[in-house]
């Protein structure tokens, strides 16, 4: 199936935001028609048989079969329910758990079909264990996610089809060909700011929804030329300070957030329950004001339980931002493309100080400016009220290319990264920067020459 939005419309629209612009120049020249407000919060669970399918036959990592039985499916879904009584959530079901032919699969799927009847629930499908392009070729994906989608509408029933696909990581052709093939414009296809950890690592992307270029999947499309008419979203909402570590670095784990691994887990749940709360008012306070939305995502693997805990995490969310809606990854995806034509109107922004769990210092504060362009990142300490220093500047205008072979470095970086994996990733004051670089950052926010 061809995508809907064709070059021609592409243009057209982009024409009509260009007329409605209120802001002048070539990175403000098309505005989007109508800004995009709320809170949304999405939730994924996995249901698997092997910790990592990295392709249809070879797995990586613990048998987990019995943690994926009906008993533990119908805990999370419950814990959920507890936690959001009106809420959608979206169930990622991998290739082993589609053809087990064991009586506890079967009755899985009939489970996850149920809840998609009952609830609204999306039932998609998860490739290669989040790590499908790392693993395995282009064209190997395009398959398999083409033939367990065909399961999973036999499996749904009623010509099912998801409105999303969740992938851990993506490559830009397999999303391209996703429109193609299923008529699918959104999918999780990037895990914001991962570098050292895991099986893949995938640093330089923009953390809210973007359409991502043909050239590199974590680079926004410049233009009609490189458009894919996809919805990319990230996968897990991390504390922003926590994120700018590399991997393990210090002895603090870089993936701190919303989930339950790096904070129940690590941390109890006391201060865990803390730092799940403290992130999402990361996004659902200060981010709310500066972008006019907010959004907070996360993949939790149905087998590593922690079902009470999101029940509590939802009944916190609601009693603080009874706002909130709690909804598939795939209605969250299209609710934001009807919006977003193009990455014309891209303009993240946040600012966060440390909430004070290990690696996210109370003293620091940091900055994040996002848009079609580039990525910027600045540091300070406000207690003592230091320069501020830029940790990270990717610019998105450069030619980017993805790895043709299999390997687990899929990461975009150029002038500057946070990750401080290469010589040049020195923190710098926005002076010490190129005269280009400074005209295209003061270009797009002149308010920032005041802490170059």
């Amino acid at each position: 199936m061809r995508s809907s939005f064709s070059r021609r419309q592409f243009l057209r629209t982009a024409a009509q935001a260009s007329a409605a612009a209120s802001l002048a120049g070539p990175l403000n020249a098309f505005a989007a028609p109508v800004p995009f407000t709320g809170r949304y919060l999405t939730h994924v669970s996995v249901v698997r048989v092997n910790q990592i399918e990295v392709t249809r036959t070879r797995s990586i990592g613990k048998d987990e079969a019995s943690l994926n039985f009906p008993k533990h499916i119908r805990a999370r879904r419950e814990g959920f329910r507890r936690g959001a009584p009106n809420g959608r959530m979206t169930w990622a079901i991998s290739w082993l758990a589609l053809i087990d032919q064991r009586k506890e699969y079967q009755e899985a799927r009939k489970l996850l079909a149920s809840y998609h009847d009952k609830y609204g629930d999306e039932v998609t499908f998860i490739p290669g264990g989040y790590f499908a392009p790392m693993y395995n070729s282009r064209e190997e994906i395009r398959k398999t996610i083409n033939d367990a989608l065909g399961k999973i509408a036999h499996m749904v029933g009623n010509k099912y089809r998801p409105k999303s696909l969740v992938a851990g990581y993506m490559d830009s052709e397999n999303m391209r060909q996703l429109v193609q093939d299923q008529g699918i414009h959104v999918c999780q296809g990037q895990v914001w700011s991962q570098h050292g950890i895991d099986n893949g690592d995938g640093d330089g992307g923009i953390c809210y929804p973007y359409y991502a270029s043909r050239e590199h999947y974590l680079k926004p499309a410049q233009g009609p030329a490189d458009h894919i008419d996809c919805v990319c979203l990230d996968g897990w909402t991390c504390d922003f300070l926590t994120a700018r570590r590399n991997g393990f670095t210090g002895g603090f784990n870089s993936r701190l957030g919303v989930g339950p691994i790096e904070t129940v887990g690590n941390l109890g749940p006391k201060r865990g329950h803390q730092e799940m709360l403290d992130t999402t008012a990361e996004h659902f306070d200060t981010g709310h004001k500066l972008n006019g939305f907010g959004f907070v995502t996360g993949i939790w693997e149905t087998s590593l339980g922690f079902h009470d805990d999101l029940a509590w995490w939802l009944q916190k969310v609601h009693e603080r931002w009874p706002d909130t809606q709690v909804m598939t990854e795939g209605d969250f995806g299209l609710k934001w493309r009807q919006h977003n034509p193009t990455n014309a109107g891209l303009n993240y922004r946040f600012d966060q100080r440390g909430t004070g769990a290990p690696g996210s210092e109370p003293n620091l504060e940091i900055k994040w400016y996002m848009n079609r362009q580039f990525r910027l990142a600045l540091l300070h300490d406000w207690q003592k009220n230091t320069p501020w220093v830029a940790i990270d500047f990717t610019r998105y205008d450069l030619p980017a290319h993805e790895p043709t072979g299999l390997q687990r470095e899929w990461s975009l970086m150029n002038v500057l990264n946070m990750k401080g994996t290469r010589p040049q990733d020195k923190p710098m004051r926005l002076s010490k920067f190129s005269a280009e670089d400074r005209r295209i950052i003061f270009t797009r926010y002149p308010e920032l020459r005041k802490l170059a």
